[in-house]
């Protein structure tokens, strides 16, 4: 996608290089007819960036242009407050889990959940996917048992109600579990102490998930995975490092499709965690893989 504005072919020539690899994409219809908004808009299209995010960088750029009293088509956006993201100390805020959760290890059932617990692995998500309430609740009491004396710290996948009953240290919820929620919902999550981390695949789910103040923000796909269908495109690492820079106050999960030979790259992104699912559960012996994992995270 070519355009006609010379701020926008300045934004191209400063960051074509970082966020190579993608389509054009349709530009969305302007919001406003400011130069800075206009040109980051066009920019952000021709660089394959949705339309929602397009538009929210473009936002971004116009309120740093407003903020610095300059265009600067060589700085990418990157302040929390030129997004709209909630200032320090958060008014909305869930309890804390640490900056860096280090290898985080994503697991079908409980007895995986226990496995890598005692294998060491600091941090651990049950994703078990069943329609079966009663089913879910033993799998869910069962891994909150199963990492007891391990020092790991778990996090259930969509089941928070049940989570929050067997004393789970978090949970974590996509972006459609998270505009689910009602705010009695939300309420409830924040008061009861629980730990929730929010899977985001862009700056516009960045921005949402900033609005309840998550304990971390996931971030991905990064590369591609067959493990889910996903709605958007494998990020990369040029995306998951401007990502990185503007959730800098936020723990960071990055997610999707990383194997071991991606461990340095991801982690100079400034990450302070890898979440794995086949890295693991597909490895020969698992435990050896979590150890290697660990030692590439800097972690064992």
């Amino acid at each position: 996608m070519q355009s006609n504005s010379p701020e926008a072919q300045a934004i191209l020539a400063h960051h074509a290089a970082t966020f190579a690899g993608f389509a054009p994409e349709p530009m969305p219809a302007p919001e406003s007819d400011k130069p800075a908004y206009l040109a980051a808009l066009q920019a952000c299209s021709a660089l394959g960036f949705i339309a929602h995010d397009a538009q929210c960088l473009a936002r971004a750029w116009q309120a740093q242009t407003a903020r610095t009293g300059t265009f600067q088509p060589e700085a990418w956006p990157c302040e929390p407050q030129d997004f709209g993201l909630q200032a320090l100390p958060r008014v909305h805020a869930f309890a804390p889990c640490p900056q860096r959760l280090g290898l985080y290890a994503v697991l079908p059932d409980a007895a995986w959940v226990g496995r890598m617990a005692r294998a060491g692995v600091p941090t651990v998500q049950l994703r078990f996917k069943s329609d079966d309430a009663a089913a879910v609740e033993r799998e869910v009491r069962a891994a909150v048992q199963a990492v007891q004396g391990t020092g790991a710290l778990l996090f259930i996948n969509d089941h928070w109600r049940t989570a929050i009953g067997a004393g789970a240290y978090g949970v974590h919820l996509g972006q459609e579990d998270l505009d689910a929620l009602s705010a009695a919902d939300l309420q409830a999550l924040r008061t009861s102490g629980v730990r929730l981390g929010v899977s985001t695949h862009g700056y516009a789910e960045m921005v949402r998930a900033d609005a309840v103040g998550p304990s971390y923000i996931a971030m991905g796909a990064v590369f591609p995975t067959t493990l889910k269908k996903m709605a958007t495109a494998p990020q990369g690492l040029g995306r998951l490092g401007a990502y990185a820079r503007l959730l800098r106050h936020y723990p960071q999960v990055a997610i999707g499709g990383i194997g071991a030979e991606q461990f340095a790259q991801v982690l100079a992104t400034g990450v302070g965690s890898i979440a794995v699912v086949r890295a693991i559960v597909a490895a020969p012996d698992p435990e050896e893989a979590a150890a290697q994992l660990m030692r590439r995270m800097g972690g064992g």
